[in-house]
């Protein structure tokens, strides 16, 4: 049994990683016509090929290790963070069974919190100043987003009654809660982004003003790590917004569908928005989303509890 699991990871892994390829053509082509030009043409039939390209060149090129950097923290740090990115897929609640289990919404917000101590090693192992400044505001932007992703989660809980994925789609099956939620769905939206280090979010790696942020210092395959990683993470949010409030079923042709929607939203966002101030950044985190999201949440208890005594 434990080997079927196993294999089943490595085949939902290799799955993940693909995808994460052709998202980063995705983003590539969308960028393209959003600023009027083609994008990506060359390698294969439409640019097909491009990403396996990338991945080529950049695991070929030479490793340049920084003299002054802690070699052990800098090494495994980008390793670490594609680890903590795939192993939160096994949250995912598909019906042959991959390692599903009751408390998997937990799981994901302790997978979500270790991805901090990645950024943070990374910058800090570098030692560069622009890659620690990078992962000091990561870490100040996850730590503030996390809040009001887990009180939205509560929310979405309270209505479920359950911590495991896959109540959410036995409870959608005939309304989605997107519905009941529409303002929580949106913040959600958006603290994903902020979660992911994405526009206009995008503060751990800003180009204008920290040369590139945390991963300023890495250079061919520690790169590629650190970019798989995050890539994974916005699949695994696109699927986990699916899930969450469209009701979808992973083992259905229209969960891949919501997904890639979702994923263009994180593309189509880049495509439009500037990058906001810092600080306007944390202002929004603590003086818009939580008290919104804190508010819904009593809402919902509230409700819930109101409905327990009817029925009794």
């Amino acid at each position: 049994m434990f080997f079927i699991m196993l294999l089943n990871y490595i085949i939902l892994i290799i799955c993940v990683l693909i995808s994460v390829a052709f998202v980063t053509l995705l983003e590539r082509k969308i960028l393209g016509y959003i600023q009027i030009r083609k994008g990506p043409n060359k390698v294969g039939y439409m640019g097909l090929l491009q990403p396996f390209a990338d991945a080529v060149k950049l695991f070929t090129k030479e490793q340049a290790t920084p003299t002054l950097s802690n070699f052990l923290p800098y090494y495994f740090s980008p390793v670490f963070s594609l680890f903590t990115s795939l192993i939160i897929w096994s949250t995912m609640p598909y019906l042959l069974s991959l390692s599903n289990f009751n408390m998997s919404v937990l799981f994901f917000l302790c997978c979500m919190s270790l991805g901090v101590y990645s950024t943070l090693s990374a910058g800090w192992a570098s030692n560069s100043k622009y890659s620690l400044l990078g992962s000091l505001r990561a870490v100040a932007q996850t730590i503030s987003y996390e809040v009001s992703l887990a009180l939205i989660l509560l929310s979405s809980i309270f209505i479920v009654n359950s911590f495991d994925l896959i109540s959410f789609n036995f409870m959608q099956e005939k309304i989605w809660l997107i519905w009941f939620m529409f303002p929580l769905s949106m913040l959600w939206l958006a603290s994903c982004l902020a979660e992911t280090n994405r526009t206009p979010f995008d503060f751990a790696e800003g180009e204008s003003e920290l040369v590139s942020g945390f991963n300023t210092e890495y250079s061919a395959g520690g790169f590629a790590l650190i970019f798989m990683a995050e890539y994974a993470s916005i699949l695994f949010m696109s699927a986990l917004f699916s899930i969450l409030f469209l009701g979808a079923n992973p083992d259905n042709l229209t969960f891949y569908i919501k997904l890639s929607a979702i994923a263009f939203v994180f593309v189509w966002v880049r495509g439009t928005l500037p990058r906001l101030r810092y600080d306007k950044l944390m202002f929004l985190a603590w003086k818009s989303f939580l008290p919104v999201s804190l508010n819904f949440l009593i809402f919902f208890m509230s409700a819930k509890m109101v409905f327990f005594y009817l029925t009794l």
